[in-house]
């Protein structure tokens, strides 16, 4: 069973609490600019396994390509069940969903029931907050490290 999602990598990141000296205020960095990203990811909790793209836009050429890329990293012989939010690019007749994936959608709103928010919210509190980023490559570059070291921790999909 594979959770799928998207999330929005940015120059305007999250703040997460840091310690600082008490009567003290830390500085961090706050940027208004308007790049974006996005982390197509799925993980298998049974597994410890992810499997992730970083893409310009959220469309449904882009679900295509992520979809061949769980399929490439599912086990051999193996079938698998996607599950996935009901967002108009997940449900449209342009994806063409590979053979030994079935899409099982999410009832609408269910951020309690995609375990991969979860892992966003870790990876966000974790590498990419109370951080700016100066161009689009510094955001890949961000998302690519941030999501291998998730995927060198298998114990924190599990």
């Amino acid at each position: 069973m594979w959770f799928q999602g998207e999330a929005r990598l940015c120059q305007k990141n999250g703040r997460a609490r840091i310690c600082a000296r008490t009567g003290t205020r830390p500085h961090l960095p706050a940027d208004q600019r308007y790049e974006n990203a996005y982390l197509f990811g799925a993980i298998c909790q049974r597994r410890g396994k992810g499997a992730a793209l970083m893409l310009p836009r959220v469309v449904a050429s882009m679900k295509q390509l992520h979809l061949k890329e769980i399929s490439r990293t599912v086990a051999t012989k193996a079938r698998a069940v996607v599950l996935m939010e009901r967002a108009g690019w997940h449900k449209t007749d342009k994806l063409t969903v590979p053979k030994h994936l079935t899409i099982i959608p999410l009832p609408s709103r269910p951020p309690a029931l995609n375990t991969v928010e979860n892992i966003w919210q870790y990876t966000r509190q974790t590498w990419l907050s109370n951080r700016g980023f100066n161009t689009y490559d510094t955001i890949l570059s961000a998302g690519y490290n941030a999501w291998n070291r998730l995927i060198h921790q298998p114990w924190v999909i599990m």
